[in-house]
């Protein structure tokens, strides 16, 4: 029995096949529009010459994102944020050359220490409350009874030497986890990342070898007290993983 015929010869099952085809092809031009919202257009590393300097499948229209707990909205591609100057210079003029920090390695943004431009505000939970808090702020998280409470316990640096005392816990109120230690570096307290701390319980110690004692007082430190932003957390993330690369000279060299 023949197909139903549309126009001519021209019958349904044609009709299916041109529609998922057009379909396809619409698909893939939003994909790969959407996929250009930020970090486009490409530049040539050495001569800095525009790659893709645009076109159908290299602009993506704006949208915007309207956020929670009346918060601002977002619009993408962001603008203004195009160009990033760099605190490093290239081990040698040629593409795919590694950069190396010209100044302070731990937040030059190079390598481990690289950080990511976030939101200057704080994550929040489900009910609009600051997500990261001190313990004391989570009055339904405790220290299990049967765990060592790193509260007083020295910490010890990557050096070996004593970089301060742990004096508070700064827990996810949504995943009921310690995310960061405050330590007390004898004139400034700042936030460890609790990934990046063993804790010691039988010799009353914290160990954290991403960074020197001298180390931890560069750590850079919430700009209001019992609060923490995207951005803060990203910065302070960085310093401690950039040490496990340029906390000293025999992290960076080859083992052979």
């Amino acid at each position: 029995m023949d197909d139903f015929k549309i126009v001519g010869t021209f019958d349904v099952t044609e009709l299916v096949f041109l529609a998922f085809v057009l379909f396809f092809l619409g698909l893939m031009v939003y994909l790969r529009r959407e996929d250009r919202r930020e970090g486009y257009p490409l530049e040539d590393e050495v001569t800095g010459r525009v790659d893709t300097p645009g076109g159908v499948l290299s602009t993506a229209m704006p949208k915007t994102f309207h956020m929670p707990f009346g918060r601002d909205s977002i619009t993408t591609p962001t603008k203004g944020r195009e160009k990033v100057d760099v605190a490093g210079a290239r081990t040698f003029r040629s593409p795919g050359a590694p950069y190396y920090p010209t100044g302070n390695p731990l937040v030059d943004g190079i390598g481990p220490a690289a950080w990511a431009d976030r939101a200057k505000h704080t994550d929040l939970d489900g009910e609009g409350r600051n997500r990261i808090v001190p313990i004391g702020a989570a009055d339904h998280i405790s220290v299990h009874a049967r765990d060592h409470d790193p509260r007083g316990m020295s910490v010890i640096a990557a050096d070996g030497a004593i970089a301060g005392t742990v004096t508070d816990l700064w827990v996810d109120r949504a995943e009921h986890v310690i995310r960061y230690l405050e330590i007390d570096t004898g004139g400034k307290k700042i936030l460890a990342p609790m990934a990046m701390s063993k804790i010691k319980g039988r010799l009353g110690q914290v160990e954290i070898d991403a960074i020197n004692a001298a180390d931890f007082a560069g750590v850079p430190t919430p700009e209001t007290a019992g609060q923490i932003t995207f951005y803060e957390e990203e910065r302070i993330v960085a310093y401690f993983g950039g040490g496990y690369l340029y906390a000293n000279r025999a992290r960076q060299e080859p083992l052979i």
